[in-house]
């Protein structure tokens, strides 16, 4: 699907990341493997097997809240036909309950999240218009992008849904379509992948909560989302713009 292409991957050694370099190599692409540390990014993927020494894959350390350092980042690249943002940049406050969030820590959460994937996607748009070649980017978005929160899910657990994630992931979808819309060109796309829950060692009380919303798979394998990103990243998606594709086994019907 993507022989002879040129994939950016920024958070290339997150759960997500990690593994879209790993697809996209076997689908005999080229990859830039971007993330904040070098070291650990290549220590994850070695875990996975990917052979760290492979000439198709190009490592670059970058930290998608500096500005300047992004920038820098993307005025270095020559030549790229698809770029992914599985980055996921957030606080140490992070992940507490609604009436424990300052406003302080959410301004901060949307500022590092929301602000880097803005920032991101200028960037491939600003690429895009010097370089006038054929640019799929996605970002990743969620269920509780789409949908509220099924709170009764965390019960007996100390998890929640962040406030903030609900408001960062919900405003990115549109920031999407705000961006496709302002370039108005064909050859130059944006979309969403929205997953459900992806299994992360999650308590056993929420794996199960979980699945009782979902046709039977419950928490997702995250190489389950990957087959969508690569459609969105592939010719056979050519003209798919704007759009979010929800890879949740009917968790948010």
């Amino acid at each position: 699907m993507l022989k002879n292409k040129i994939i950016l991957i920024l958070g290339a050694g997150g759960l997500l990341g990690s593994r879209l370099v790993q697809e996209c190599l076997k689908h005999h692409a080229a990859v830039i493997a971007a993330d904040i540390n070098i070291d650990a990014m290549q220590s994850r993927l070695g875990t996975l097997g990917v052979d760290i020494t492979n000439e198709k894959i190009d490592f670059r350390q970058v930290n998608i809240t500096d500005e300047s350092q992004l920038k820098d980042f993307f005025s270095n690249l020559t030549d790229i036909d698809g770029a992914v943002n599985a980055t996921y940049p957030r606080n140490k406050e992070y992940g507490k309950h609604f009436f424990d969030v300052s406003m302080a820590s959410f301004n901060e959460n949307l500022s590092l999240h929301l602000g880097s994937a803005f920032l991101f996607t200028q960037q491939c748009a600003a690429l895009f218009k010097s370089k006038q070649k054929p640019l799929s980017v996605i970002n990743i978005s969620s269920i509780y992008g789409v949908i509220a929160p099924r709170f009764e899910v965390y019960n007996n657990t100390p998890m929640t849904m962040p406030v903030e994630y609900a408001a960062i992931k919900s405003a990115l979808l549109h920031l999407n379509k705000y961006i496709i819309a302002y370039v108005n060109d064909s050859r130059f796309r944006i979309n969403a992948v929205s997953p459900g829950g992806i299994f992360d060692n999650q308590p056993e009380a929420f794996c199960n909560a979980y699945r009782s919303f979902t046709h039977g798979a419950g928490m997702l394998d995250v190489g389950e989302i990957i087959g969508s990103i690569l459609f969105l990243l592939s010719d056979h998606s050519r003209y798919v713009t704007g759009q979010n594709i929800v890879v949740d086994d009917g968790f948010s019907l």
